[in-house]
């Protein structure tokens, strides 16, 4: 299923270019500030004190001359250099310049690195479907998964697990069992998507979920929130979950951090790129949650600040701008019917 487009990030290339270009902007400052006296500038032009930027700070300048340093090296130098640090030293070579990259950022500035939120709730759907469906087929959830993230020890506290019985096509397709390992027998003795959506609403309750703890959920791509969510709550008659509205997707936030294209933003692409493999069955919704939430453990450790990039607005997928200040989901309330 092809996802929503998003924007191809900047590649190295242009980031060495940035890099030159601060250089020279902070060179520029530096003589431009030394060339005023007693308020005035080389021309004798009156000037008013500017509070300053804070890419005036000369660490800019440290950390960009650091940067064009870092894509210069080659890998075994930058593998060399992280195990110095006693920092991860898998993955490929453009994830372990940006690792260097936000270690020797981090020092400069002293900056913290913590998480906004306590915890990260992955989610990861498994929904009926057919070789080749037709663009009008109905999706209904089947598994609804859940892993719970703790951003600050960057392990999985908890999981949750339910499977789903469809109502539209209560029948599930060879290529459907076969592709998620989930069968006839299992979908049938399970329970609706409302009463399930009701125990998911009490787990994370218990977890004390937009109460005690800030969270926010994060799936792989746009398809599960803004298709599978919001097509099921159709089906079963409810309004869609407000705790659910914004979600972070991972693979944007990959693709920005690491400066890769689209393409290599795919969960066992992601987890190559890692140096990681796939542990457990594709297209397991657990075991893809899993694995989606080893993901977004290694990049925290990056240094990346995951953020909600995606949101439902009156039933539509729409993009959160990063410059938007960081917001936890509301504390989860029961399903609603419809009017």
């Amino acid at each position: 299923m092809e996802e929503q487009k998003e924007n191809r990030p900047l590649q190295d290339k242009d980031e060495d270019e940035l890099c030159r270009t601060m250089v020279k902007s902070l060179d520029l400052i530096g003589n431009k500030q030394r060339s005023r006296i007693d308020g005035q500038d080389k021309w004798g032009i009156s000037t008013i004190p500017s509070c300053g930027s804070d890419f005036s700070d000369p660490v800019y300048k440290e950390i960009a001359i650091a940067n064009g340093h870092v894509n210069r090296m080659s890998k075994d130098e930058l593998k060399q250099k992280l195990g110095e640090f006693k920092l991860d030293t898998r993955g490929v070579k453009d994830v372990l310049r940006k690792r260097l990259k936000n270690y020797y950022k981090k020092q400069k500035l002293h900056k913290d690195s913590a998480c906004y939120y306590d915890y990260i709730c992955v989610i990861d759907f498994e929904a009926t479907c057919e070789e080749g469906n037709s663009p009008d087929f109905v999706h209904e959830i089947i598994e609804f998964p859940i892993v719970l993230l703790n951003t600050r020890t960057l392990e999985i506290d908890d999981v949750f697990q339910r499977y789903v019985r469809p109502e539209i096509n209560p029948q599930l397709s060879d290529f459907c069992i076969k592709l998620t390992g989930i069968t006839q027998e299992v979908v049938d003795q399970a329970d609706t998507f409302t009463n399930v959506l009701h125990s998911v609403v009490d787990w994370m309750r218990e977890k004390e979920l937009g109460s005690k703890y800030k969270y926010a959920i994060l799936t792989d791509g746009s398809w599960d929130m803004s298709k599978f969510l919001n097509m099921q709550c159709c089906v079963s008659r409810i309004r869609y979950p407000r705790f659910a509205k914004k979600w972070i997707n991972i693979r944007k936030c990959y693709g920005n951090f690491y400066k890769v294209p689209r393409n290599q933003t795919k969960l066992t692409t992601m987890l190559e790129k890692l140096g990681m493999c796939y542990d457990g069955r594709l297209h397991s919704g657990l075991d893809d949650s899993k694995n989606i939430g080893r993901i977004a453990a290694r990049m925290l450790q990056d240094g990346c600040e995951l953020h909600v990039n995606e949101r439902m607005h009156a039933g539509q997928l729409m993009t959160v701008s990063s410059s938007l200040p960081f917001e936890g989901a509301p504390t989860p309330q029961n399903p609603q019917l419809k009017n």
